[in-house]
Order: structure tokens, then sequence, then C-alpha cells
């Protein structure tokens, strides 16, 4: 305690916060990295008039109640005030649309849950030849711009909320890479938006008239460990209103939650990956050569640093699962028998291991909502089987934990069977690993890759970001982010590795020829059952 006190007083400390969809969360470390205190502050986004949105009430009340909470855990464990700190970053939920005429927010703030630009996003990725999301901010301008919606000729600039964040507390319109390559695609030889694709798209919206071209409006795009302003006293007051904490401090890019997550798990480099695997799941891996084409199933974004990063979103990972799971527990209750998480799942997860490397012919889906992998706006969570298959509780398990993974090695089989894409490894982090040997070991199969377990998952996104806003401060002349993250951060932390077996290799692909002939079934179950 008397270290994390001393570093307190005299400022040596860093600070991130990260505006996740339902947390916001503030993690303060010492200049090792090793975290001191936090705090959060928990929100929801609200369905206004068809759009997905906070408020700025939402946005700055959560914060100021992020890092009151902060404030207080410094004070209850330390006897300290916070007053000043080495350095600090904001890093957010990636793409989205914030349009402003000076300070003026022009229209509500529309998240990356929207899935309203359909319209823009197919005519852009036409024209660019590369693939543009639905979520991203340009998708969302240009279908504005589609819709003939009053605002665009207003605008003079557009950001993300974590640009947003960094703006209003620092006065400069800036975005950390990572979070650019949300907005727009980016030249990673640049670290700046694609010049070419620019021009293109101010070709495109010429005939409107609209007084602005794309740069005109658009966050300078910034590396990490690139200087990004200080915190202004304007700034100071709206993070703290009490007027504890003083002005002038340093602050990083603003990033965006993939690349924090990036950081979080050491995964910055060539070749490294990492995956997220809980409700939702997604993967990224660091490219070392561009794709041949554009995929609707993959998206382009970046490291902080730059380096371009394929990432395949799913929207369905374990809500099937642990719907099964709760079956199982009130079966247990219903002949008396209480079991507590770590045994109930610990049991059926480990049983599944004893199945049919193929899940014996046993079928599931675990579409609870759409699926833009495999082209579903709606799901079913489904069961199949033919009657002779080998219907058992270990291969019915298996089945479950398969299909959580069936849309992302869909996607990761684009990229290392049709583009060769090469992963050293992914880090894993997620509720899907929660039995150590069981959800390593079936990820592992799934992208016949060794998977990487933490001892400890850190603080996630916002410790992440606090590692950035230390790498600007502390960093040497020239050191590169991988560098800096394998010598100065991650160094002797306990890391397990789970090689992919050769059978569970050869036996997921042999349920994945099922699963992809069986969409079939779940399109007319999406059909049927309204």
């Amino acid at each position: 305690m008397g270290d994390a006190k001393k570093a307190i007083a005299e400022g040596k400390t860093l600070l991130g916060i990260e505006f996740g969809s339902t947390r916001i969360k503030a993690v303060l470390t010492d200049y090792d990295y090793n975290p001191i205190a936090s705090g959060s502050h928990g929100w929801e986004n609200r369905l206004d008039n068809g759009i997905w949105t906070y408020t700025l009430d939402d946005i700055w009340g959560g914060l100021q109640d992020c890092y009151r909470n902060l404030a207080a855990d410094v004070e209850k464990q330390y006897g300290e005030k916070l007053k000043t700190v080495g350095a600090m970053g904001f890093s957010a939920m990636m793409h989205g649309y914030m349009a402003f005429n000076g300070k003026e927010l022009l229209v509500p703030f529309r998240t990356w849950r929207n899935t309203i630009t359909e319209e823009a996003s197919e005519k852009l990725t036409d024209l660019f030849g590369y693939h543009i999301p639905q979520r991203w901010s340009i998708a969302h301008l240009y279908q504005a711009i589609l819709n003939g919606e009053e605002h665009v000729g207003r605008i003079d600039f557009f950001t993300t909320l974590a640009g947003y964040i960094h703006w209003q507390l620092t006065g400069e319109k800036v975005l950390g890479v990572g979070d650019a390559s949300g907005m727009f695609p980016i030249d990673s030889s640049t670290c700046d938006y694609n010049q070419k694709m620019l021009d293109q798209f101010d070709e495109l919206i010429a005939d409107k008239n609209l007084g602005w071209k794309i740069r005109d409006i658009i966050p300078k795009s910034l590396p990490a460990g690139a200087a990004a302003g200080r915190l202004t006293e304007e700034g100071a007051g709206k993070l703290d209103p009490t007027g504890t904490l003083k002005a002038g401090i340093p602050v990083c890019p603003p990033e965006g939650d993939a690349g924090t997550g990036m950081v979080a798990t050491n995964s910055v480099g060539v070749r490294t990956g990492n995956i997220s695997a809980g409700t939702s799941v997604f993967s990224m891996v660091v490219l070392e050569h561009s794709l041949s084409k554009a995929y609707p199933e993959l998206d382009l974004v970046t490291t902080p640093s730059g380096e371009e990063v394929a990432m395949v979103h799913c929207n369905n990972c374990t809500s099937d699962l642990n719907a099964w799971v709760g079956l199982f527990r009130e079966f247990a209750s219903a002949i008396g028998k209480e079991v507590d998480d770590d045994t109930l799942y610990g049991t059926l997860y480990r049983k599944a291991m004893e199945g049919d490397a193929d899940c014996g012919g046993l079928l599931a889906y675990n579409y609870f909502s759409g699926e833009s992998i495999t082209g579903f706006n709606e799901g079913r969570p489904l069961f199949v089987r033919r009657p002779d298959d080998r219907f058992n509780l270990s291969n019915f398990m298996r089945t479950h934990l398969y299909t959580s993974l069936g849309a992302l090695k869909a996607g990761n089989d684009i990229l290392m069977k049709e583009e060769n894409v090469k992963a050293d490894f992914f880090f894993g982090q997620g509720g899907f690993f929660k039995v150590r040997g069981v959800g390593d070991r079936v990820m592992a199969a799934a992208l016949n890759t060794p998977i990487k377990l933490m001892e400890t998952a850190g603080e996630g996104g916002p410790w992440g970001q606090a590692i950035l806003a230390g790498f600007m401060v502390q960093k040497s002349e020239g050191e590169p982010l991988e560098k800096y993250l394998n010598e100065k951060v991650f160094v002797g932390g306990k890391v397990e590795t789970c090689e992919p077996d050769s059978a569970d290799v050869a036996g997921f692909d042999d349920f994945m020829k099922d699963y992809n002939a069986g969409l079939a079934i779940e399109r007319t179950a999406v059909d049927v059952l309204k």
C-alpha cells in the first residue's frame, strides 16, 4: 500500500477510462501497470425513435459518476485525494456517428448497434472494393446523405464516442488509428486514412454541394505513443466537477475497444490474435499481408500502431449453451440436488470432452439473434439429430460447445483456408474459457491454432488504455508498441497454452460439414417459427 500511496501523492500513476456498451470503467495503475484503484458506472443504450443511442446527459453523467467512484476508491484505500495522474486516456466502443456544428450535436448519437445503413454500406463497399460494415461511421454519414437529412450540410466535425470525449476534455479533434479504422479505411503504411478512398468519397458526393470535403470533417488519425493534447481547465471540470483534479495532464490518443483489447492481451504483433468469447464472440488477427479481396464476413481494422487486423464478429456465442446448462440445473433442483456454478459447468463441460470428436452426428444452432456471418437477420435456437446418431450427454454437450463457435469458425476459415492467413496463437478471454482444458481445447480445434490464456485478464479495456497512456510518456525514442508490451508490461505473468489436437481439428471440420448443410434447417425454422 505504501508504494501505491506514494505514487498517488506524487502523480506517478496512469488512468484509463473505457465506455463499454453496459459499463463505463476506470482503472488507475502505477507506472508498472499494476491496478491500484478502480471505479465504474452501469448504463444502457436506449431505443429513441428507432435509433439506439445514449444521450449527452448519459455520457457526461456516467463519466462523472465513474470518475467519482474511482476517486472515492483511492481515498478509501490510501487516504489520498486524486489530484493528478502522470497520463490518462479514454476509449470506447467503436464505430457509430456523432456529428457536430461547433459544439452542437446535430442528431442523437447513433451507436454501433444500429443497422440502418445497409444501402450506404453496400454502395461504399462496391466503390472502395473494401468491406464497409453498417456500423462504421462513414456508412452512417453516407446514409444520412442518401436520406437527404438536413443536418449533413451543416457538419463541421464528426467522430466516435471516444473521439468526442477526448475533444471535449482536451480541445483536440484526434483519434487513435485503431478507433479511426472503424470510421474510414486506413492506409497502414501511413497510419492515416486511405487517400484514394477519401478522394473517391468526395467525388461520390460532389453533386450534393455540401460545402465540405471528408478530410475537413474527420478527426486526425494518430498512432499509439503520439502526443494527443492535455487536459484543459474546462476538461478537468467536466471530468471532476469537485475541482480537485488539476488540468495539464497529458492525454494519449483515444482508442476503440478493439484496440484496447489487443493491448490488454498483448496481441498487437503480426501473426498474433485475440478472442473474446461470451454472449457474443469476436476474433482478431494481425495480418502479414493484405487480403486479396473484400469479404462481407470480415471487418478490417488496425492495431493502435496501425497494423492491419482482420476481425470476425459474431452475434451469438454462449447464450444457448448457458440455457441448456440452466435446464440441467433445473433438473438437479427437481430431484433435490442444488449444484453451484463451478460444479455444474465443470461437470458438463468436462463430460463434453469424453464425446466423439465430430459430436456423433448431432447438430445445433445457437442463434438467439441473427448472424451476419452466415446470412441471417433473425435466429432460432435449434437442436436436431438423425435417428441413428450417437445421442448421449457427452456428444450433446460437445455439440453445443462446437456450435457456439460455428459462425466464428466459418469466418476464420475464409481467412486461413482461402487467404492463407497465419496466426501463431490467439489469446482467449471471456466466459467460454471458464473451464480450463475445455473452452480453450474446443477453440484450438475450431481455429487449428494454439490458444493462450493468461492467469488473469487484468482489468480489460480500461487497463489497456492505461497502458497506452503509459506508453506515450514512458516509451524510448522509436520504441515500437509490440516491443514495449513484451519487455515492459507482460513480463513474468503466467500463461497457459493449449495446442490444437489433430483428432479434435478433424472432428470439428466434420461437424462443420453438417453445420453448413444444415443452415437450410435454420432458415426454415426462422421462416416457420414466428
